[in-house]
């Protein structure tokens, strides 16, 4: 039996605090909305959790988390950033920049689509992405060195 193709639906991000990852997100993304929310414990830890997404895809965020986000710049392991593909770039810089967010880093030039990075009040990194054509082989093209 054929397997359907998979979409990522959601990630679950744990953070110190939910309101600065959610005040980016809804400056990035202004027609997502809180999906649901609630408390519980986790392994003997209050933490608050809350959906904001669309229908189809969201964000998971929890609180309570322990310790800072890992360096960017350094190599540990862990999240290094969150991607999204958008249909206008420029929408969502514009967005972000009004609520007073800086990008952090332009991607490489590309022709066929162009990225930028910034980086929410509590650290955590977030890719924006528009391509330039639907051709798989063209976005899907990697510059190498």
């Amino acid at each position: 039996m054929p397997i359907a193709q998979p979409r990522l639906e959601h990630a679950n991000i744990v953070v110190a605090d939910i309101a600065p990852t959610l005040a980016f997100l809804k400056a990035a993304f202004p027609d997502w909305r809180v999906r649901g929310e609630g408390v519980g414990d986790w392994y003997g830890k209050p933490r608050r959790w809350l959906h904001f997404g669309d229908e189809n895809n969201y964000i998971t965020l929890n609180d309570n988390g322990d310790g800072p986000w890992r360096d960017l710049q350094a190599h540990q392991s862990g999240l290094a950033h969150i991607g999204f593909e958008v249909p206008s770039l420029g929408t969502v810089q514009e967005n972000l920049e009004r609520a007073g967010f800086k990008i952090s880093h332009h991607g490489e030039d590309h022709p066929h689509r162009r990225n930028l990075y910034f980086i929410d009040d509590s650290g955590l990194e977030f890719e924006f992405t528009e391509y330039f054509s639907d051709a798989a082989d063209e976005k899907n093209h990697y510059q190498t060195r």
